[in-house]
């Protein structure tokens, strides 16, 4: 056989077999163990967990007990120490539902008494012996404590849930405060000793319910009062939200009324600003209006002023003319009259006297009285005086004739009026002739 070959089986073999024989010596311990090594002559070696156990095969002997808490659920009755008021003993019946927490104790010798005594024994057997031991501490305990001592701890710690004020609270605030629950006290000083002698220890008392008559009463009439308190604090919380939404819909009703009074003031402006406007063009209207009327009435009454200064004038031209005309007839006929003297006047009143005497004969026979005065002292009498008063006459008719154009300066025949007709001769009449 190969050297090397031989060296290598036994290298394999090693590797193989020192782990197994490795483990065989050194025992995994978990966590929440205990594991118990017993050696050849009586002594025992404790390993906790987790880690490792030394043990030898045929030499040692182990064990593994639990190093976790145990919880036992306790389900006690019996009656109270309460005494009435004469002293006498007033025992009230009372169920308590709690939990008890035990534990392996820390030294060597409780672990050792716990697997030999406790842990040796069937998962029943281990609760029924906790369960009966506590128990039966327990109802010791429940009679020597009244019923106010038994709910001090669990009040304790539900006063902080208690409304403030109600007789409940004031009650369990006036109950003095210990480290720990007077049951809880008890049940650990009664069953220490007998826990001890099992390897175990006990670590706390959880009371989940106590239940009594009086306890249900209170119940109830903290349940009425907290119910009451929250009735209350509803209300309350009801009433300022409703006081919050109030207030609120008065803000939005306020600012509804503002924003509703500055649209009408808005417009009342607009309004105002059109009425203005209108007024503004009304106004404006008005004065183009008169500016129209203004400048018509200007220009009518240059037009009429126009035509007012021409008839004016014409009428002036006119009478300037007429004036005229009868100056030159004047003169045309005191020219004549100079030219001609007696002889033209003699001619013309032969030429006249046909229109002349029937006008002087119908005033004659048409007159009742006829007063021929005379006196004008030139020696003439009354027939001088008519003469010179019809050459007077013929005088002025001459000068008439002459202005309306019927009589002609060279001479000429005179011409005959619109009408065919001489001027009237009544006009001509001496006023002496006239009838009277």
């Amino acid at each position: 056989m190969n050297p090397y070959a031989a060296i290598v089986v036994i290298v394999v073999i090693a590797v193989i077999l020192i782990p197994v024989i490795v483990s065989r010596f050194l025992t995994q311990v978990p966590a929440g163990t205990i594991r118990l090594v017993s050696r050849f002559g009586g002594t025992t070696r404790i390993y906790k967990g987790p880690g490792k156990a030394i043990e030898v095969p045929l030499l040692t002997t182990g064990t593994t007990i639990p190093s976790k808490a145990i919880n036992i659920d306790l389900d006690i009755a019996d009656q109270t120490a309460d005494v009435d008021r004469n002293g006498q003993p007033k025992p009230i019946k009372v169920r308590v539902l709690a939990s008890a927490i035990v534990s392996v104790g820390d030294s060597n010798e409780m672990i050792t008494t716990a697997a030999n005594k406790f842990f040796s024994k069937p998962v029943d057997e281990q609760t029924a012996t906790l369960s009966d031991l506590l128990t039966s501490t327990g109802r010791r305990a429940i009679n020597l404590l009244n019923h106010d001592e038994l709910f001090s701890a669990r009040a304790q710690r539900d006063v902080e849930t208690l409304p403030p004020g109600t007789d409940i609270a004031r009650s369990i605030a006036n109950v003095p405060v210990e480290e720990d629950d007077r049951l809880a006290i008890i049940i650990k000083g009664a069953c220490s000793r007998e826990l001890q002698d099992l390897g175990l220890v006990f670590n706390s008392l959880n009371i989940k319910e106590v239940q009594s008559e009086v306890a249900e009463a209170r119940r109830r009439q903290s349940a009425v009062e907290a119910k009451a308190n929250a009735d209350i604090v509803a209300a309350d919380q009801e009433r300022r939200a409703r006081e919050a939404q109030l207030a609120a819909e008065q803000a939005i009703n306020d600012k509804q009324r503002d924003l509703e009074q500055r649209r009408a003031q808005n417009a009342a402006t607009v309004a105002e600003a059109e009425a203005q406007r209108q007024n503004a063009l009304a106004i404006q209207r008005e004065a183009e209006l008169k500016a129209t009327q203004l400048a018509q009435a200007n220009a009518d009454a240059a037009r009429v002023r126009v035509q007012a200064e021409a008839a004016a004038e014409a009428e002036a031209v006119k009478v300037r003319t007429l004036g005229a005309a009868q100056a030159d007839a004047i003169r045309a006929v005191n020219d004549a009259i100079r030219q001609g003297g007696d002889a033209y006047l003699a001619l013309r009143q032969l030429e006249m006297l046909p229109q002349i005497t029937p006008a002087i004969a119908s005033a004659l026979a048409q007159a009742k009285l006829v007063n021929i005065s005379g006196g004008s002292g030139d020696g003439r009498g009354a027939a001088g005086d008519a003469t010179s008063q019809i050459t007077g006459v013929i005088q002025t008719l001459l000068a008439t004739q002459l202005v309306n154009g019927q009589l002609r300066i060279d001479g000429n025949a005179p011409a005959p009026t619109s009408n065919g007709a001489e001027p009237p001769m009544a006009e001509a009449i001496p006023a002496g002739l006239r009838k009277r």
